[in-house]
């Protein structure tokens, strides 16, 4: 090991680019959360436990196919039906 090294040509930055598509970000997530989702990659034999994540919040997102005000107005209109009542449109 040197005594002194010379950075005076080093350049700051990311080790890795990031990908296209990707953007990398820093979120907070509970530890029972992340260790979760890091038990299942080590059960799985391996793999990225950001890469499941990701997974879970896709299926998330594409499960949602209506918003919550029409799954609500589908819910009431269903239920007033129930006691032959009309919904107020």
């Amino acid at each position: 090991m040197r005594k002194e090294y010379d950075f005076s040509k080093g350049k700051r930055g990311a080790v890795l680019k990031t990908p296209p598509g990707k953007t990398r970000i820093t979120i907070r997530i509970d530890d029972d959360i992340l260790q979760w989702f890091r038990d299942q990659v080590h059960a799985a034999g391996g793999g990225s436990y950001q890469t499941l994540i990701n997974t879970a919040l896709r299926e998330y997102m594409t499960s949602k196919k209506q918003p919550l005000e029409a799954t609500l107005r589908t819910v009431i209109r269903e239920e007033l039906s129930r006691y032959g009542k009309k919904a107020a449109e």
